[in-house]
């Protein structure tokens, strides 16, 4: 794949794993600690490949309308896959990052993240960045609130306030076809690849045939093709 055709930023959805667990007639607390498996696999996959910034969509400011056990046991396997995977993370040089709310996390939750954000701050070669009681419209209106009336370029300090880069390539797994509240700002001309696999099963090849996919696209930001 040439430098042009390369994702900079590529954002994920990972969506299927509770109807994945119920079509085996597993609880979907199944089908969410085998969703971890895939995260250690596809960011493993993603630093092989050389993917500079990889984005993970964990857990939505929706989701606490989930089932109260259901967000306690999402919670907890976030909190084991930090401890387990920092040492991994800082050892292959990616920086670990949580984006989203912080206020309404449980204490030990913070604490895992803090201990993964500080042990791997060095680290260089990826950033893997998974949204946490993340939702794109709150980003944009605590950003919009935080911008000066008297801004000469707000577009521009709009986004930076956000402080996210902009997505090139969006991954879907799951069959659905929505963006649910992800990264809307900087996916504005993202392109988007839906993928019915359900995210247990994601792995290095669907990875790269999402790459592939890309690759094939033209991407013109609005403007006019270039005649070749």
């Amino acid at each position: 794949m040439s430098e042009s055709a390369f994702p900079l930023h590529t954002a994920i959805v990972m969506d299927g794993n509770g109807r994945w667990a119920l079509s085996r007639g597993r609880p979907r607390i199944f089908g969410h600690r085998a969703g971890a498996t895939a995260v250690r696999r596809t960011v493993e996959a993603a630093r092989r490949l050389g993917l500079p910034v990889v984005t993970l969509f964990a857990f939505s400011s929706d989701n606490w309308e989930r089932p109260r056990n259901e967000v306690t046991a999402l919670f907890s396997l976030l909190r084991e896959f930090l401890d387990a995977e920092m040492a991994r993370c800082r050892d292959q040089d990616i920086r670990v990052e949580i984006i989203g709310r912080r206020d309404r996390l449980p204490a030990r939750v913070l604490q895992a993240i803090e201990r993964a954000e500080s042990t791997t701050a060095p680290s260089r070669a990826m950033r893997l960045r998974i949204a946490v009681d993340y939702s794109a419209r709150d980003a944009i209106a605590a950003a919009a609130h935080r911008l000066s009336p008297a801004s000469a370029a707000p577009r521009e300090d709009l986004a930076r306030l956000i402080g996210g880069p902009d997505v090139d390539l969006l991954i879907r797994t799951g069959g659905e076809q929505r963006l649910s509240d992800f990264l809307l700002w900087e996916a504005a001309y993202a392109e988007l690849v839906f993928l019915k696999v359900p995210w247990p099963e994601f792995d290095q090849e669907h990875l790269e045939s999402a790459l592939t996919e890309f690759a094939r696209r033209q991407r013109r930001f609005g403007r006019v093709a270039t005649a070749v």
